[in-house]
């Protein structure tokens, strides 16, 4: 009788589990992207077609939506308005991991390899910076930048003063005689490094691997709904195999990106050449599954937390877990909220999409 009992116990609950993913399973998602030059193609995919020619394929609707202000932008998806966002690692782990919210790397797109940086005005040498106001999107991968310069010189954010700045007004601010010194990316690091009297003393160069640009999305949503995950990871590398081109169709796209993000040509393709792209699915899959992804992120939680960023009343920097490929856990393996998962990308570098 117990026996009967708990297995219909259990054929509820499985019923349960069904009738719920039947209830989360959809078929229109909708992902925001802000302004970067390793996130300008998920314009170029709305705008091309390429996202609706997936969308179409596995019977679904994907809307890829820009937003100007990159911090609303995780924002907005944290709160659930959007099923996945273009955001850094360090900026998925404090603000919708660190929040509570269960988020996926499907798409790792690149690394900031020169992309980020530091511009001082009137000043050539990183020492220079003591003692000034530093204007930057605070808590973001540019604070981290910034950390992880003034250490190489022996300094101390106790040395400066920083001043949270958006990225929409990033520009405006260094316009004016009292921003002396600015930590940005680019298109707006190479644009505020053109102004008169502007020094670039320090970029993600110095650093590289360790500032990573992503497609996060929302890990139940993926779960429910694999051909959300499918159609996004077919149109980003269709995307990829075309911008890394330089034929007619690659400049073509290349260019629509610059345009897009206030430059030419010429100009995104200087942001190109500071960006580690991951153009086909298997140097993406290759990076994600590297032994130094686990020490990167180990690093960088270590400096959400020293800055009270990792989730409201973390206890350590292992309050959040990241999970890898392989099984490797950082962090807390019962709390685990961030995922590197290659399933997609290696479904693309099989062609099995």
């Amino acid at each position: 009788m117990m026996r009967r009992a708990i297995a219909a116990l259990f054929a509820f609950s499985l019923l349960l589990q069904i009738t719920t993913a039947q209830a989360e399973a959809k078929k229109e998602f909708k992902v925001c992207w802000s302004i970067y030059v390793g996130w300008m193609p998920w314009g170029q995919i709305q705008e091309s077609g390429l996202m609706k020619k997936w969308a179409d394929k596995y019977g679904i609707l994907v809307e890829i939506v820009q937003i100007n202000d990159y911090v609303e932008s995780i924002n907005q998806y944290t709160a659930g308005a959007y099923d996945g966002c273009s955001m850094t690692n360090m900026d998925a782990l404090s603000i919708p991991a660190g929040g509570g919210i269960d988020t996926t790397a499907l798409i790792v797109g690149d690394y900031s390899n020169g992309n980020d940086g530091i511009v001082l005005k009137g000043k050539d040498k990183l020492e220079d910076i003591k003692g000034q106001s530093v204007n930057l999107v605070e808590l973001s991968v540019s604070h981290y930048l910034l950390a992880r310069a003034l250490d190489t010189v022996g300094l101390t954010e106790k040395d400066i003063t920083v001043v949270n700045t958006s990225d929409a007004d990033m520009i405006a601010a260094y316009s004016t005689p009292d921003v002396t010194s600015v930590v940005t990316w680019n298109p707006l690091l190479s644009e505020i490094a053109g102004m008169p009297d502007s020094s670039p003393v320090f970029d993600s160069g110095a650093i590289p691997g360790e500032i990573i640009d992503a497609m996060m999305v929302n890990t139940e949503t993926l779960k429910d709904n694999p051909d959300f995950g499918k159609a996004l990871v077919g149109a980003w590398y269709e995307m990829m195999d075309i911008m890394s081109k330089d034929d007619d169709a690659g400049k073509e796209a290349r260019t629509a990106m610059a345009k897009a993000s206030g430059t030419d040509l010429a100009g995104y393709d200087a942001q190109l050449a500071t960006t580690q792209m991951f153009y086909t699915p298997a140097e993406a899959v290759k990076f994600t599954k590297s032994e130094a992804l686990p020490k990167t992120m180990t690093f960088v939680a270590e400096f959400l937390f020293e800055h009270g960023i990792l989730g409201e009343g973390a206890p350590s920097a292992d309050y959040v877990g990241v999970a890898y490929p392989g099984g490797v856990t950082t962090g807390d393996e019962n709390n685990v909220k961030l995922h590197y998962d290659t399933t997609y990308m290696e479904m693309a570098a099989d062609g099995a999409l």
